[in-house]
């Protein structure tokens, strides 16, 4: 069997895998917020897997230009699977789809502008070359995205995922935009190049299939993955504890957090609670995971300072205390985390809670106080 017959094969098997798993992961893409960018990400790696195929670029326009706007695009969809998966704050929005139609803008710019009009031969080049750096920039972002918040993901297997798929990706969108935008030419043969792509693609279809597939326990895969658009941001308090939790370091966290407030440490890390409590860190994680619903520490911890801040500034005695001054007490290093995370969680400016929580008049609204904020 020839080189090119052994790489059309291997081609075709990831597609195919590919497509297998965009097909299951859209049929259950209502059970995570991140399904249908799943998806998207699987298809659009199919798409990769067939516009590779040696020959391909020379099929007609009608059949290879949906196929290249799905692969051009699909650096974009990751990096915003990444941040659907590891940022439980995120949401698509508009400006996310304008980032993706000018990765596809550029890339058929790139392979059809110089047939319509010869004149946009080099415009297309360097379209080319834009696109490909774009997207190893954007691998940075994804890199960036996985190291975020590593040691306060309290979700179990995320860390995991972290490391086994999406670090392995990265590498290999890195590769292919060094290699597409010319900067490995000189390093690595043509053909080898095309070889370390399909084999690469077809061990992530492996792996995407495989993950789907495998059974495991009830719960375990949507554990993996954000909360779905009904369910709350932070579970509530009364959240029914897990039969593997113990009781007894619940209640003793809870005494930490609400009797020591030992939130209003700064920088305070789960491995220096854990070690307050005198637990394994593995074993705090899982309580305030399974048995408090919270999915990272930083949520965790924000939750208690906010209710601190909350108690501050509904408290008629302390009126005259400045917002900065509250925001510090409660744990917060800066003004600007304190007001994103207030109205992230109740829907108002601390200003504002506070002239609805002591019932002030508009015109009191911006106090002595508020005012030294700056």
């Amino acid at each position: 069997m020839s080189l090119s017959a052994v790489e059309l094969c291997v081609h075709g098997a990831a597609c195919g895998l590919f497509v297998l798993a965009a097909g299951l992961t859209w049929r259950d893409r209502r059970r995570t917020r991140s399904g249908p960018l799943t998806a998207a990400v699987l298809l659009g790696a199919a798409a990769a897997a067939v516009n590779a195929v040696p020959g391909f670029w020379q099929a007609a326009a009608v059949w290879r230009a949906p196929v290249l706007a799905l692969a051009a695009g699909n650096t974009v969809v990751f990096w915003l699977w990444a941040k659907a998966v590891f940022d439980d704050e995120f949401t698509l929005q508009a400006r996310h789809m304008a980032v993706w139609a000018l990765f596809v803008a550029g890339e058929l710019l790139s392979a059809y502008g110089p047939l319509l009009w010869p004149r946009l031969d080099r415009v297309g080049d360097l379209a080319d070359k834009m696109v490909q750096i774009a997207g190893l920039g954007l691998a940075v972002l994804v890199v960036a995205q996985t190291m975020a918040n590593w040691r306060g993901d309290l979700v179990a297997g995320r860390p995991r995922l972290r490391v086994v798929v999406l670090l392995g990706s990265v590498t290999f969108i890195a590769i292919d935009a060094i290699y597409g935008a010319g900067l490995g030419a000189t390093m690595i043969a043509p053909d080898a190049m095309s070889i370390i792509r399909a084999g690469g693609l077809c061990a992530l279809a492996a792996l995407a299939a495989w993950s789907l597939l495998q059974v495991a326990p009830a719960g375990t895969a949507a554990s993996l993955l954000p909360r779905g658009e009904g369910e709350p941001e932070i579970a509530p308090p009364s959240r029914t504890a897990d039969k593997d939790v113990n009781p007894l370091l619940l209640k003793r966290l809870g005494q930490l957090m609400t009797e020591a407030r030992i939130f209003r440490q700064e920088r305070l890390t789960i491995g220096a609670l854990a070690a307050r409590l005198a637990v394994p860190e593995e074993q705090l994680r899982r309580a305030i995971n399974d048995g408090l619903g919270y999915r990272n520490f930083s949520a965790f911890i924000n939750h208690h300072r906010l209710e601190e801040a909350k108690a501050a500034l509904a408290d008629p005695g302390q009126r005259e205390v400045p917002v900065l001054t509250i925001a510090m007490d409660a744990g917060f290093q800066s003004l600007g985390p304190f007001n994103r995370a207030f109205k992230a969680a109740t829907g108002l400016t601390p200003t504002e809670y506070r002239r609805k929580a002591l019932d002030l008049p508009p015109s009191e609204a911006p106090d002595v106080a508020d005012r030294k904020i700056g």
